[in-house]
């Protein structure tokens, strides 16, 4: 156990030769891609009205307690 590694990034192995890892920006705009071709724009508009009224929410809860 004592030659095991422990903490971020344990486990992890680097990319074959030749090779790279998607870094976190790269994996976020591919996600997003296959979301938009797979759902569409207006699965945007509906979560982006969601979390409109979520904020408004959340606002009027802080407004309420002061």
């Amino acid at each position: 156990m004592a030659d095991e590694e422990k903490g971020p990034g344990a486990g992890r192995t680097e990319p074959e030769e030749g090779r790279r890892g998607m870094t976190v920006s790269e994996a976020g705009r591919k996600g997003g891609i296959t979301v938009r071709d797979e759902r569409g724009h207006a699965f945007y508009e509906e979560i982006g009205k969601k979390g409109g009224q979520k904020v408004r929410e959340l606002i009027e809860r802080g407004k309420s307690r002061s």
